[in-house]
Parts: structure tokens; C-alpha cells; sequence
């Protein structure tokens, strides 16, 4: 997809995210049904910012998250970028159902855990010919925040997705009493250190913990060490 115009994320090495340009910065929370399932998110409150130039913590030890404090420098931060740059098709498994296609490719899983109820996402893509079935697929791949999961329609081999305005969100998981990465909507584009670009997706999770083994994207290592920043949703 085109990047959304006038905003881009640098990696900064072994620092924080720099961001430019005018997009919305808000708490994006996994609200969750009587069962404890991913059911929607719920939008808290936004950051007002008077600039078009910001540092969001990449670290997980800044004292003013999601900003960067420049703790980065005083702990050590290796924040050596260990993902590639290929295409997310590249990377894939395809599983084939009736009316949809779905793709996944497992190393971008944030743990937001939308893909588990009504039998998860990889059973029900078999089950797209009822158009009931075809609307829950849809909404909970939709609501992956990381683009792991992808839905296609099988007759045009074209991704369905949301549309999603810029902005950035802040994941709070207070079903399992912890914070996750930063979600970038809409096209947003992400530079390396190096400032070569990644593949412009819809829907992107950025490490904001310190610990993924897949930098600067999220692989759902802050459930892992029980990452939680404090931050008031």
C-alpha cells in the first residue's frame, strides 16, 4: 500500500522511535468478554502533542512512557534491528477456505489474542461460505493489530482489509495486567537505523519492551517478562 504522506517512524540506533509528521498518539486497550476473549479494542485517552517531531521509548525503562527519557543510554539498550526486509507475502503460510484466503506469518505475533474465539481464525477461514462465519472471520483478523493474520478473497486474490486512518496506539492488555507494543494504522512508514525502509502495511506492532527477538517488531515478548509501563489508560 502507498505510506501514509507526511508521516514516518526512524528506528534511531540502539535509541527510541523517532516520529515526524501529524498522527494522532492514543491508548488502544483489548477489551475482553465475560469468557476473558479479545473481543474489541477500546480507545483511552490521547496524547495532545504540540509537535510534529516526537521520541517514543524503545527501551521499556523510560520514567515518562511512552517518551523516551533517554534511559536507552543509562541500561544499555541493544537495540540491534534483527528482522528482514522481505515482503510479508514472502514470508506467509496461505490456508485456503471456500470464499477466503488467509495468510499468516507467526513471527509478527503481538499477543492480542483476537484469533482464539469461535474455534480461532485458522478453523473458521473453512467455514467462509456462511456469510455469519465470513463476518466473524473478517472481524477478527481484522482486529490483529500486528497484520500477522491476512484475509483475502479467494475469487480476486486481493486482501481484505480495514481502513484504518493513521495514528498510533498504545497497547494495554489489562486481562493479563500487562502493556504491549505500539500499533501503527493506516500505512504508516517505518525506516531502519540505516533508513531503509520496510514494506508499508496497513497494520504494523512495534517493539516497545526491549525484548522481542524480532526488532524493531513485536513477537509478544512483553507477555513473556510481564512488560507493564503504568501508564493511565
Amino acid at each position: 500500500m502507498k505510506p501514509a504522506p507526511g508521516i514516518q517512524v526512524k528506528v534511531t540506533p540502539n535509541g527510541p522511535y523517532e516520529v515526524r509528521g501529524e498522527v494522532p498518539l492514543r491508548i488502544e486497550i483489548i477489551g475482553t468478554n465475560e469468557e476473558g476473549e479479545s473481543e474489541k479494542w477500546i480507545t483511552g485517552r490521547s496524547f495532545p502533542l504540540n509537535t510534529q517531531r516526537f521520541l517514543l521509548c524503545r527501551c521499556g525503562h523510560s520514567q515518562r512512557k511512552p517518551f523516551c527519557d533517554g534511559s536507552h543510554k543509562t541500561v544499555g539498550f541493544d537495540g540491534t534491528e534483527t528482522a528482514g526486509h522481505a515482503n510479508y507475502v514472502e514470508e506467509a503460510e496461505l490456508l485456503e477456505g471456500p470464499t477466503m484466503l488467509l495468510t499468516d506469518v507467526q513471527q509478527l505475533c503481538a499477543f492480542a489474542r483476537f484469533c482464539d474465539p469461535n474455534g480461532q481464525v485458522w478453523s473458521t477461514v473453512n467455514n467462509t461460505n456462511d456469510p455469519a462465519a465470513r463476518e466473524q472471520f473478517l472481524q477478527q483478523v481484522h482486529a490483529c493489530p500486528s497484520g500477522r493474520l491476512v484475509a483475502w478473497d479467494r475469487a480476486t486474490q486481493t486482501p481484505v482489509e480495514p481502513e484504518l486512518p493513521p495514528a498510533i496506539g498504545i497497547i494495554e492488555d489489562p486481562a493479563k495486567n500487562i502493556s504491549g507494543p505500539l500499533w501503527l494504522m493506516g500505512g504508516i512508514e517505518v525506516k531502519d537505523a540505516e533508513g531503509t525502509p520496510y514494506e508499508v502495511r496497513n497494520r504494523v506492532t512495534l517493539c516497545r519492551c526491549g525484548a522481542s527477538a524480532n526488532k524493531p517488531f513485536c513477537d509478544g515478548s512483553h507477555a513473556a517478562i510481564g512488560f507493564k509501563d503504568e501508564i493511565a489508560p
